[in-house]
């Protein structure tokens, strides 16, 4: 696969999480939205969220569309580009299949421990 068509594949994930988040937490999201897509190459998380979002959905979002699975080095990579206050959320998705949600275990019983309330 060329590079160009890889790192389309990777934006197109991207954007698809923005949206859901948007109409999660009802913010707008878009270039100089409070939910972006960050550009390929890039340092920091693959969806960038202002704070005011991070409020409501307090995660660093790591994005992964690609065939071949590194899990372990993209978990790596998530937590290294948490930011206070945040926890790492990694979402990973092959050609043909849903997406998937990586998360750290006690974040998520924390999570679910606040829905049930």
């Amino acid at each position: 696969m060329k590079s160009s068509s890889a790192k389309a594949k990777g934006r197109a994930l991207q954007k698809w999480v923005c949206a859901q988040i948007s109409e999660l937490t009802g913010f707008e999201w878009g270039e100089d939205a409070p939910i972006s897509s960050r550009p390929m190459g890039k340092s920091g998380t693959d969806v960038r969220l202002e704070s005011q979002v991070q409020k409501v959905f307090p995660f660093a979002v790591e994005c992964k569309n690609q065939q071949t699975w590194a899990v372990p080095a993209w978990i790596k990579q998530a937590r290294s580009n948490q930011v206070e206050g945040t926890e790492w959320l990694l979402v990973m998705k092959r050609n043909h299949q849903q997406a998937v949600v990586c998360m750290d275990a006690v974040a998520f019983f924390k999570l679910l421990k606040e829905v049930k309330k």
